[in-house]
Protein backbone atom coordinates (compact mmCIF):
# COMPACT_ATOMS: atom_id res chain seq x y z
CA UNK A 1 0.00 0.00 0.00
CA UNK A 2 1.82 3.73 -1.01
CA UNK A 3 2.07 6.17 0.85
CA UNK A 4 -1.41 8.10 -0.08
CA UNK A 5 -3.12 5.24 0.44
CA UNK A 6 -5.55 4.39 3.42
CA UNK A 7 -6.93 1.36 4.87
CA UNK A 8 -10.20 0.85 3.84
CA UNK A 9 -12.58 -0.72 6.01
CA UNK A 10 -15.51 -3.67 5.03
CA UNK A 11 -18.55 -2.98 7.26
CA UNK A 12 -21.95 -4.85 6.83
CA UNK A 13 -25.33 -3.54 6.72
CA UNK A 14 -25.55 -4.41 10.36
CA UNK A 15 -26.36 -2.24 13.10
CA UNK A 16 -22.73 -2.45 14.35
CA UNK A 17 -21.79 -1.76 10.83
CA UNK A 18 -23.92 1.38 10.74
CA UNK A 19 -22.95 3.05 13.88
CA UNK A 20 -19.34 2.56 12.69
CA UNK A 21 -19.91 4.14 9.08
CA UNK A 22 -22.02 7.57 10.97
CA UNK A 23 -19.23 7.90 13.59
CA UNK A 24 -16.91 7.96 10.33
CA UNK A 25 -18.81 10.41 8.30
CA UNK A 26 -19.72 12.10 11.56
CA UNK A 27 -15.35 12.58 11.90
CA UNK A 28 -15.16 13.77 8.18
CA UNK A 29 -14.44 10.85 6.96
CA UNK A 30 -15.30 9.31 3.62
CA UNK A 31 -17.80 6.31 3.45
CA UNK A 32 -19.42 4.69 0.45
CA UNK A 33 -23.03 3.64 1.22
CA UNK A 34 -26.05 1.77 -0.65
CA UNK A 35 -29.18 3.48 -2.01
CA UNK A 36 -31.83 1.66 -4.06
CA UNK A 37 -30.37 3.26 -7.38
CA UNK A 38 -26.52 2.97 -6.70
CA UNK A 39 -23.62 3.16 -3.93
CA UNK A 40 -23.01 7.09 -3.13
CA UNK A 41 -19.68 8.24 -1.76
CA UNK A 42 -21.18 10.14 1.56
CA UNK A 43 -19.47 13.16 3.41
CA UNK A 44 -21.01 15.20 6.11
CA UNK A 45 -22.85 17.68 4.04
CA UNK A 46 -22.10 20.43 6.74
CA UNK A 47 -18.33 19.53 6.70
CA UNK A 48 -16.58 22.03 3.83
CA UNK A 49 -13.56 19.90 4.09
CA UNK A 50 -15.13 16.55 4.09
CA UNK A 51 -17.63 17.81 0.80
CA UNK A 52 -14.17 19.06 -0.59
CA UNK A 53 -12.69 15.52 -0.06
CA UNK A 54 -15.62 13.77 -1.98
CA UNK A 55 -14.30 16.09 -5.54
CA UNK A 56 -10.78 15.09 -4.72
CA UNK A 57 -11.03 11.39 -4.59
CA UNK A 58 -13.58 11.75 -7.19
CA UNK A 59 -11.67 13.77 -9.37
CA UNK A 60 -14.77 15.86 -10.15
CA UNK A 61 -15.13 19.21 -11.04
CA UNK A 62 -16.17 21.16 -8.44
CA UNK A 63 -19.22 22.90 -10.16
CA UNK A 64 -20.80 19.79 -10.61
CA UNK A 65 -23.12 19.67 -7.56
CA UNK A 66 -23.88 17.69 -5.16
CA UNK A 67 -27.65 15.77 -3.67
CA UNK A 68 -27.82 16.04 -0.28
CA UNK A 69 -29.50 12.86 1.42
CA UNK A 70 -31.55 13.11 4.49
CA UNK A 71 -34.09 10.54 6.49
CA UNK A 72 -37.11 11.91 6.07
CA UNK A 73 -39.36 14.88 4.87
CA UNK A 74 -38.93 16.52 7.96
CA UNK A 75 -34.97 16.95 7.44
CA UNK A 76 -35.81 17.65 3.71
CA UNK A 77 -37.65 21.26 4.81
CA UNK A 78 -35.22 22.09 6.90
CA UNK A 79 -32.85 22.89 4.59
CA UNK A 80 -35.05 23.96 1.19
CA UNK A 81 -37.98 26.01 0.94
CA UNK A 82 -40.53 23.85 0.32
CA UNK A 83 -43.65 24.12 -1.54
CA UNK A 84 -46.98 22.35 -2.85
CA UNK A 85 -45.30 20.46 -5.59
CA UNK A 86 -42.86 19.32 -3.35
CA UNK A 87 -45.28 17.66 -0.80
CA UNK A 88 -46.84 16.22 -3.70
CA UNK A 89 -43.87 15.00 -5.27
CA UNK A 90 -43.14 13.88 -1.98
CA UNK A 91 -46.06 12.10 -0.38
CA UNK A 92 -46.18 9.84 -3.42
CA UNK A 93 -42.11 8.65 -4.20
CA UNK A 94 -40.49 9.28 -1.27
CA UNK A 95 -38.45 7.47 0.35
CA UNK A 96 -37.56 6.51 -3.59
CA UNK A 97 -35.14 7.38 -6.53
CA UNK A 98 -36.39 11.21 -6.93
CA UNK A 99 -34.16 13.97 -6.46
CA UNK A 100 -36.32 17.53 -5.90
CA UNK A 101 -34.27 20.43 -6.68
CA UNK A 102 -35.38 23.73 -4.26
CA UNK A 103 -34.21 26.86 -3.19
CA UNK A 104 -31.76 26.90 -0.05
CA UNK A 105 -33.66 27.55 3.24
CA UNK A 106 -31.95 30.36 5.39
CA UNK A 107 -29.88 28.71 8.36
CA UNK A 108 -29.64 25.52 6.13
CA UNK A 109 -26.12 24.77 7.30
CA UNK A 110 -24.84 22.87 3.55
CA UNK A 111 -21.51 23.75 2.75
CA UNK A 112 -21.88 25.74 -0.48
CA UNK A 113 -19.38 23.14 -1.98
CA UNK A 114 -22.78 20.74 -1.97
CA UNK A 115 -24.58 23.30 -4.44
CA UNK A 116 -21.61 24.61 -5.92
CA UNK A 117 -22.42 27.84 -5.07
CA UNK A 118 -25.68 27.85 -6.45
CA UNK A 119 -29.10 28.97 -4.33
CA UNK A 120 -30.61 25.82 -4.86
CA UNK A 121 -30.12 22.06 -3.29
CA UNK A 122 -30.77 18.90 -4.54
CA UNK A 123 -32.36 16.92 -1.76
CA UNK A 124 -33.71 13.03 -1.36
CA UNK A 125 -35.15 10.95 0.87
CA UNK A 126 -33.00 7.24 -0.01
CA UNK A 127 -35.16 4.06 0.29
CA UNK A 128 -32.97 1.77 0.76
CA UNK A 129 -33.54 0.96 4.98
CA UNK A 130 -29.77 0.38 5.52
CA UNK A 131 -29.11 3.99 4.10
CA UNK A 132 -31.94 5.60 5.92
CA UNK A 133 -30.65 4.11 9.05
CA UNK A 134 -27.24 5.61 8.14
CA UNK A 135 -28.45 9.13 7.67
CA UNK A 136 -30.62 8.81 11.21
CA UNK A 137 -27.88 7.86 13.01
CA UNK A 138 -25.49 10.59 11.71
CA UNK A 139 -28.04 13.18 12.03
CA UNK A 140 -27.86 15.25 9.61
CA UNK A 141 -27.64 15.65 5.94
CA UNK A 142 -24.65 13.80 3.86
CA UNK A 143 -23.82 14.64 0.18
CA UNK A 144 -23.11 11.98 -2.31
CA UNK A 145 -22.49 11.62 -5.91
CA UNK A 146 -21.90 7.99 -7.05
CA UNK A 147 -19.19 5.77 -5.35
CA UNK A 148 -16.68 5.98 -8.23
CA UNK A 149 -14.19 8.27 -10.23
CA UNK A 150 -15.55 11.07 -12.13
CA UNK A 151 -17.39 10.07 -15.11
CA UNK A 152 -16.73 6.85 -14.62
CA UNK A 153 -19.34 3.50 -14.45
CA UNK A 154 -21.32 3.78 -11.61
CA UNK A 155 -21.69 1.69 -8.87
CA UNK A 156 -24.27 -1.19 -7.68
CA UNK A 157 -22.21 -3.49 -5.51
CA UNK A 158 -19.75 -2.67 -3.11
CA UNK A 159 -16.91 -4.37 -5.26
CA UNK A 160 -17.36 -2.07 -8.23
CA UNK A 161 -16.46 1.01 -5.37
CA UNK A 162 -13.97 -1.01 -3.84
CA UNK A 163 -12.63 -1.39 -7.81
CA UNK A 164 -12.25 2.01 -8.24
CA UNK A 165 -12.26 3.96 -5.05
CA UNK A 166 -10.69 0.99 -2.44
CA UNK A 167 -7.89 2.96 -1.09
CA UNK A 168 -8.82 6.15 -0.94
CA UNK A 169 -11.87 5.91 1.31
CA UNK A 170 -12.15 5.56 5.20
CA UNK A 171 -15.34 2.65 4.67
CA UNK A 172 -17.61 0.79 2.23
CA UNK A 173 -21.05 -0.43 3.70
CA UNK A 174 -22.18 -3.59 2.13
CA UNK A 175 -25.74 -4.36 1.40
CA UNK A 176 -25.68 -6.14 -1.58
CA UNK A 177 -26.41 -5.32 -5.17
CA UNK A 178 -28.72 -2.12 -5.87
CA UNK A 179 -31.82 -3.05 -6.76
CA UNK A 180 -33.06 0.10 -9.03
CA UNK A 181 -29.51 0.43 -10.76
CA UNK A 182 -29.86 4.03 -12.34
CA UNK A 183 -29.41 7.23 -10.09
CA UNK A 184 -32.64 9.26 -9.44
CA UNK A 185 -34.76 11.34 -11.50
CA UNK A 186 -33.89 14.75 -10.86
CA UNK A 187 -36.88 17.22 -11.10
CA UNK A 188 -36.09 21.03 -10.84
CA UNK A 189 -39.02 22.58 -8.37
CA UNK A 190 -37.37 26.24 -8.08
CA UNK A 191 -39.88 27.94 -10.20
CA UNK A 192 -43.05 28.16 -11.37
CA UNK A 193 -42.90 25.20 -13.24
CA UNK A 194 -41.49 21.61 -12.74
CA UNK A 195 -38.40 20.85 -14.97
CA UNK A 196 -36.54 17.53 -15.70
CA UNK A 197 -33.24 17.99 -15.02
CA UNK A 198 -31.59 14.55 -15.25
CA UNK A 199 -34.05 11.40 -16.12
CA UNK A 200 -33.81 8.32 -13.34
CA UNK A 201 -35.15 5.84 -11.42
CA UNK A 202 -38.26 7.79 -11.68
CA UNK A 203 -39.92 7.87 -15.16
CA UNK A 204 -41.67 11.31 -16.01
CA UNK A 205 -44.68 10.14 -16.68
CA UNK A 206 -45.33 8.88 -12.92
CA UNK A 207 -44.28 12.45 -12.07
CA UNK A 208 -46.60 14.16 -14.47
CA UNK A 209 -49.13 11.55 -12.93
CA UNK A 210 -48.94 13.52 -9.62
CA UNK A 211 -48.33 17.03 -10.38
CA UNK A 212 -51.05 16.87 -13.11
CA UNK A 213 -49.50 18.97 -15.62
CA UNK A 214 -46.57 18.63 -18.01
CA UNK A 215 -42.99 17.98 -16.95
CA UNK A 216 -40.33 20.55 -19.05
CA UNK A 217 -37.15 19.01 -20.23
CA UNK A 218 -33.84 21.17 -19.54
CA UNK A 219 -32.16 23.04 -22.09
CA UNK A 220 -28.85 21.21 -23.05
CA UNK A 221 -27.36 24.91 -23.37
CA UNK A 222 -28.31 25.61 -19.93
CA UNK A 223 -25.65 26.12 -16.76
CA UNK A 224 -25.21 23.03 -14.61
CA UNK A 225 -27.86 23.18 -12.15
CA UNK A 226 -28.28 19.83 -10.38
CA UNK A 227 -25.78 16.46 -10.94
CA UNK A 228 -25.73 14.22 -13.80
CA UNK A 229 -25.64 16.79 -16.21
CA UNK A 230 -22.05 16.64 -17.78
CA UNK A 231 -22.02 15.31 -21.63
CA UNK A 232 -19.77 12.67 -21.04
CA UNK A 233 -20.41 10.52 -18.19
CA UNK A 234 -20.98 6.94 -16.64
CA UNK A 235 -18.58 6.34 -19.57
CA UNK A 236 -16.62 2.46 -19.63
CA UNK A 237 -12.56 2.72 -20.22
CA UNK A 238 -13.96 1.03 -23.94
CA UNK A 239 -15.05 2.82 -26.49
CA UNK A 240 -19.58 2.43 -26.70
CA UNK A 241 -21.27 2.11 -30.23
CA UNK A 242 -24.70 2.49 -29.46
CA UNK A 243 -28.14 1.54 -31.42
CA UNK A 244 -26.00 -1.35 -32.73
CA UNK A 245 -27.95 -4.00 -34.77
CA UNK A 246 -24.59 -6.24 -35.53
CA UNK A 247 -21.91 -6.49 -33.88
CA UNK A 248 -18.36 -5.75 -35.42
CA UNK A 249 -14.76 -8.18 -35.23
CA UNK A 250 -13.49 -7.30 -32.15
CA UNK A 251 -16.34 -6.16 -30.33
CA UNK A 252 -18.24 -7.34 -27.18
CA UNK A 253 -22.08 -6.88 -27.09
CA UNK A 254 -24.60 -5.54 -24.76
CA UNK A 255 -28.41 -6.66 -25.62
CA UNK A 256 -31.80 -5.52 -24.95
CA UNK A 257 -34.18 -8.39 -26.13
CA UNK A 258 -34.49 -11.61 -27.91
CA UNK A 259 -31.05 -12.50 -29.86
CA UNK A 260 -27.90 -13.77 -28.67
CA UNK A 261 -25.55 -11.37 -26.99
CA UNK A 262 -22.18 -11.30 -24.66
CA UNK A 263 -24.69 -9.29 -22.10
CA UNK A 264 -28.45 -8.90 -21.94
CA UNK A 265 -29.87 -6.39 -20.15
CA UNK A 266 -33.06 -8.22 -20.51
CA UNK A 267 -33.84 -11.00 -22.87
CA UNK A 268 -37.68 -10.00 -22.35
CA UNK A 269 -37.30 -6.70 -22.87
CA UNK A 270 -38.21 -5.10 -19.33
CA UNK A 271 -36.87 -1.90 -18.86
CA UNK A 272 -36.68 -2.02 -14.86
CA UNK A 273 -34.78 -5.52 -15.43
CA UNK A 274 -32.68 -3.81 -18.01
CA UNK A 275 -32.07 -0.59 -15.30
CA UNK A 276 -31.84 -2.94 -12.57
CA UNK A 277 -28.46 -4.57 -14.68
CA UNK A 278 -26.80 -1.71 -17.06
CA UNK A 279 -23.77 -0.43 -14.74
CA UNK A 280 -22.97 -3.73 -13.70
CA UNK A 281 -23.15 -5.67 -17.03
CA UNK A 282 -21.18 -2.14 -18.77
CA UNK A 283 -18.71 -3.00 -15.90
CA UNK A 284 -18.31 -6.70 -16.60
CA UNK A 285 -17.80 -5.99 -20.27
CA UNK A 286 -15.80 -3.11 -20.08
CA UNK A 287 -13.44 -5.75 -18.10
CA UNK A 288 -12.76 -7.55 -21.51
CA UNK A 289 -11.18 -4.00 -22.75
CA UNK A 290 -12.56 -4.34 -26.09
CA UNK A 291 -15.08 -1.72 -28.14
CA UNK A 292 -18.86 -2.33 -26.67
CA UNK A 293 -22.25 -2.51 -28.69
CA UNK A 294 -25.15 -1.64 -27.23
CA UNK A 295 -28.34 -3.09 -29.26
CA UNK A 296 -31.26 -0.28 -29.32
CA UNK A 297 -32.99 0.05 -25.78
CA UNK A 298 -36.98 1.75 -26.52
CA UNK A 299 -37.12 5.70 -25.38
CA UNK A 300 -39.83 5.21 -23.26
CA UNK A 301 -40.51 4.99 -19.53
CA UNK A 302 -37.06 3.97 -17.73
CA UNK A 303 -35.65 3.52 -21.25
CA UNK A 304 -35.49 7.28 -20.89
CA UNK A 305 -32.64 7.26 -18.04
CA UNK A 306 -31.27 4.04 -19.63
CA UNK A 307 -30.75 5.76 -23.05
CA UNK A 308 -29.57 9.34 -21.16
CA UNK A 309 -26.73 6.83 -19.43
CA UNK A 310 -25.48 5.43 -22.56
CA UNK A 311 -25.58 8.38 -24.49
CA UNK A 312 -23.16 9.91 -22.00
CA UNK A 313 -21.35 6.58 -21.64
CA UNK A 314 -20.45 7.04 -25.64
CA UNK A 315 -20.04 10.87 -25.80
CA UNK A 316 -16.90 11.65 -26.74
CA UNK A 317 -13.99 11.97 -23.79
Amino acid sequence: MSESQIETEALDARPEGIARAAALLRAGSLVAFPTETVYGLGADARNGTAVAGIYATKGRPSFNPLIAHVADVAAARELVAWNAMAEAMAAAHWPGPLTLVLPLRSGHGVSPLVTAGLETLAVRVPAKACARALLDAVGGPVAAPSANPSGRISPTTAAHVRAGLGGKIAAILDDGPCAVGVESTILGLAGAAPVLLRPGGLAAEEIEAVLGCPVAERDAQDPLSAPGQLLSHYAPQASVRLNATSVLPGEVSLGFGPGVFDLNLSASGDLREAAANLFGHLHALDARRLPIAVAPVPEVGLGVAINDRLRRAAAPR
